[in-house]
Order: structure tokens, then C-alpha cells, then sequence
């Protein structure tokens, strides 16, 4: 998972667009980038780190230009190379630059056919390369010396004809103007907006709508599946859609874990939608066990807290913060390798004892991936003195690797692949466990737009909406990414940097 920001304004956009991606730096804390148009000379500064880390007042003043995209990167397949690093570039044509959230599903064909076909070459194993590389291709074949909007719109439209799996892009083209366009099943999240200046109208493309409420932008709307917006170097302002046959299908996990509760999606208000699954919780627990002995509920910090206190309050019991986070730890799924994740959560979290001893607690966490981090909180919550550990998800057993975007971790590595809830709840150490049923998740976000066509639940269940994916290419997923792969490529990964138009190393 990955955020992404694209603005044309009247003035330098640097400063905003720094804004912009530490907005959204729950989105990726591997690496950050930020690429900036100044009369047709590009200026770009990326690597590894923060966004704090990565940009300095040295590197600010060189980012000069009114137009600009950003990124934060979340390693979807586990390397943290430098090299790595978003946006990407192209000279040709005309000098374009591109950055990415989510895969490719098709990217292995795709790279032979820019290589064998397209006669093009890429330095990395990037799907987002290789997607950067469609579209310059997509738009050269048009052979225009002048790209206009309905130029761009084509090339998105090829692009839409030659890609599968999720993805939302925003994407610069040297003098002309910033493109965003988004897949056909709109997986991956992309919205627009709108300021009001002195000078003009100003606008913005984010991963999500709070980048835009930070910086003064008001919300247009999300751009829809399988459309393409373009805002031209004047400032104007041009949406097509650009695929055949789009449906609304949005990634599920994005309101269980990644975005921010504050964030709008697709008409769906996180926060709401959160609510929904704690009372969806209490529900089922009322249901399962009317007499239940919970004395405390306290959520996992911080993705959990919405949920928990819904559940609290339907459950009638008390709602207590038992478990005090470290702020300056990064999210520990997003975090690679099973040994860094295992040495952050004590680092993460210290109890509260008085909330824990001698009480039946039920611990709330929006999902169980793989299992670790509940697994030592169970273990932290008994040393604190608990009477009885229970342990609720927000969401339903993870039980499927993603594909579109996230590094859930290979199968084999889920702690529900394979196991029942009996079988999971005796490897976390909880003396009773409950998971959100997969209706009732999907009914949370449902009721926030009754227009979704769908979402993608192929994590709880299998079912991967872009039809395409088969158990070979899990296999090869699996091959990729488990712990050990990773740590063999991230070992094998050199510090070289991406070659680029004023790329600004210092």
C-alpha cells in the first residue's frame, strides 16, 4: 500500500505536496519521493525514510515548479532498495514521471511484451516501471508533438486494455499538465479536489480526501473506477472515463486498516464504517454469548479504537485505553520481516496494569494477519495480571494473500490459512476468540454508498475480482513472498539510485 498526491497550482507546490505525504504517511514509511515541474525542467528528490527524514530544507528549495506529484512507499513485495523509490521517470515522450498504489497482476507479461514489442527498457522488477512504461508507450504511439486531453485520455485507455489488478496513478507530464486515472474495479483509492486562490482555481489528486482537507482543498469526489482526470498547465480541469466495462469494487481492507478514520472513500466515511463493525461485534457476541463476563474492552492502538468503543457501548461495558502506544514506532504490519515485527511490538506498546489485573479483558484489533503482534499482547495482557484474555477482530479470519496492492504475507503464513478458529485462537493463547463475520463487514461499508458494485474480500475469501488470478500465480507469489525470500533479495539489492532529470541525491 502506497499514498500518492498530484497538484497544478499557481504557485510552487513543494511545500503542499511535502504536506500532502506526511498527511498520508500511514500509507508507507519505506521510502518518499517528490518530483516538480519548473518551465519544463523536472527537479526531483527521493529515498529511503520518512518523509521528515527523506526531504531537507536543501532539497525543498531546488523542488521548484507549479505542478507536481509525490509518493510514500509501502515495499509491496518486501525489498527497500533506493532504487525503488517513487515516482518513476521517462523521457520519452515528452518527459514523464509516474507514481503508483497498488499491482499489477499481469506485470511478468507485461515487461516481456515492453522488451520484445515495445522495445523499451527498465532497470528495475517494478510493476510500477513497467506501468509507468505503458503509458509513455500508449501515448508515443499516438506520435503527437502537442498532447491534448483527449491524447491522454487514449493512452489511458490502452493502458486500461493492457493492465489488470489494482491500481491508482497519478502521473506528470513535463509542460503539459498532471494525469490520475484509477483501474476498472477502482481497488486502490483516489480522490480529487479543488482550492480557491487569488490567482485561480488550484487542484489536487490524493489517496485519500484528508491530504485534501489539510491543504485547503475541497473535495470534487473520487475519481471513478477506470477514469482518467487531467488538469492542463492552465489550470483546467478534464475527467473521461476510460474503460469499457467499470464497476465499483473497492479494496474492504482500506476500511478495516489502512486509511485514516477521517477519510472519505468512495462516498464511505471511514469512521462510520468502523463504527458499524464494532456494533457488528457486540452483536455477535450477544448472540454467541448472552452472558457473557467481559469486564473491559481495550483496543490495540490505533486502527481498532473506533471499533472497540462501538462494541463497548452496545456490549455495556466499560471502555478503557489499557494499552499506551509509542508514537515514534512505525506500523508493525507494514513493517518486513518476521524478526523486525516481532522485536517493535514490546517496543510499540507497554500495558497500563491497573486496567488488566484481576479483570476479564477483550482485547479489540481490526484484523489478525499473522498473528504475532496479538499473540505477545495476549502474553503482555496476562503478565499484567488479566483474569481471562478474550480477543476480538474487526475483521474476518485473513485467510488469502492480497495481490492488489498489500503485502499480506504468503499463505503458509497467515495464522487462519489452514486453521480453525479453535486451532487460531490456541496458537494466539486467548482463552476465547471472535471474528467479524464476512456479511456483516461488508454490510459496515455498504451502508456508507449503496452504489458499490462490490468489494474486494479476496483476503477473507478467496474470490480475487479481477478473475485473472489462478493458483499458479500464487504459487509464484508465494515463492516471492515469504520472510525468507525477502530476506535473500533484500540482501541481494544493491544502493544504486534511478536515473533521473535533476535527481537530487544530496
Amino acid at each position: 500500500m502506497c499514498g500518492i498526491a498530484g497538484i497544478v497550482a499557481k504557485g510552487n507546490v513543494n511545500q503542499d505536496l511535502y504536506d500532502a505525504l506526511t498527511v498520508l504517511q500511514h500509507r508507507g514509511q519505506d521510502a518518499a519521493g517528490i518530483v516538480t515541474c519548473q518551465g519544463g525542467l523536472l527537479h526531483q528528490r527521493k529515498g529511503n525514510g520518512l518523509v521528515r527524514d527523506v526531504f531537507h530544507t536543501r532539497h525543498m528549495q531546488r523542488l521548484l515548479g507549479t505542478m507536481g506529484i509525490a509518493h510514500v512507499r509501502y515495499p509491496t513485495a518486501g525489498t527497500s532498495s533506493p532504487a525503488l523509490a517513487q515516482p518513476f521517470y521517462v523521457n520519452s515522450p515528452y518527459g514523464i514521471s509516474l507514481a503508483h498504489n497498488g499491482n499489477l497482476t499481469n506485470s511478468e507479461e507485461l515487461s516481456r511484451e515492453l522488451f520484445q514489442s515495445d522495445l523499451r527498457h527498465l532497470n528495475t522488477e517494478s510493476d510500477s516501471e513497467v506501468l509507468l512504461n505503458i503509458f509513455a508507450h500508449e501515448l508515443q504511439r499516438l506520435g503527437k508533438l502537442v498532447p491534448s486531453a483527449d491524447d491522454l485520455f487514449t493512452a489511458v485507455t490502452g493502458v486500461h486494455k493492457r493492465c489488470r489488478g489494482g491500481y491508482a496513478v497519478v502521473a506528470m507530464i513535463a509542460s503539459y499538465g498532471v494525469v490520475g486515472f484509477r483501474d476498472p474495479n477502482g481497488i486502490r483509492p483516489l480522490v480529487y479536489g479543488q482550492r480557491k486562490t487569488a490567482e485561480g482555481v488550484e487542484y489536487m489528486l490524493a489517496s485519500e480526501s484528508v491530504a485534501l482537507d489539510a491543504l485547503g482543498f475541497k473535495l470534487i469526489g473520487d475519481v471513478a473506477p477506470g477514469e482518467a482526470v487531467f488538469i492542463d498547465m492552465q489550470g483546467n480541469l478534464h475527467v473521461r472515463q476510460c474503460a469499457e466495462n467499470p464497476r465499483l469494487r473497492p479494496c474492504i481492507f482500506e476500511h478495516v486498516y489502512f486509511a485514516r478514520p477521517d477519510s472519505i472513500m468512495d462516498g464511505i466515511s471511514v469512521y462510520k464504517s468502523r463504527l458499524r463493525q464494532g456494533e457488528r461485534l457486540a452483536e455477535k457476541v450477544l448472540r454467541e454469548r448472552p452472558e457473557h463476563d467481559i469486564d473491559v474492552v481495550i483496543p490495540i492502538p490505533d486502527s481498532s479504537r473506533i471499533a472497540a468503543q462501538s462494541m463497548a457501548q452496545i456490549l455495556g461495558v466499560k471502555f478503557r485505553e489499557g494499552l499506551v502506544k509509542n508514537r515514534y514506532i512505525g506500523r508493525t504490519f507494514i513493517m518486513p520481516g518476521q524478526s523486525k515485527r516481532k522485536k517493535s511490538v514490546k517496543q510499540k506498546l507497554n500495558t497500563i496494569g491497573l486496567e488488566f489485573k484481576g479483570k476479564n479483558v477483550m482485547l479489540v484489533d481490526d484484523s489478525i494477519v499473522r498473528g504475532t503482534t496479538c499473540q505477545q499482547i495476549i502474553e503482555m495482557a496476562r503478565e499484567a495480571g488479566a483474569a481471562k484474555v478474550y480477543f476480538a477482530s474487526a475483521a474476518p479470519p485473513v485467510r488469502y494473500p492480497n495481490v492488489y496492492g498489500i503485502d499480506m504475507p504468503s499463505a503458509t503464513e497467515l495464522i487462519a490459512h489452514g486453521r480453525n478458529l479453535d486451532e487460531v485462537r490456541v496458537e494466539i493463547g486467548a482463552d476465547w476468540l471472535i471474528y467479524q463475520d464476512l456479511e456483516d463487514l461488508k454490510s459496515c461499508s455498504a451502508e456508507g454508498n449503496p452504489n458499490v458494485d462490490d468489494f474486494d474480500c479476496a483476503v477473507f475469501d478467496g474470490q480475487y475480482v479481477t478473475g485473472d488470478v489462478d493458483q499458479m500465480y500464487l504459487d509464484r507469489l508465494e515463492a516471492d513472498r515469504n520472510d525468507n525470500s525477502q530476506s535473500q533479495r533484500n540482501a541481494s539489492v544493491g544502493d544504486g539510485a534511478l536515473i533521473g532529470l535533476h535527481n537530487d541525491a544530496s
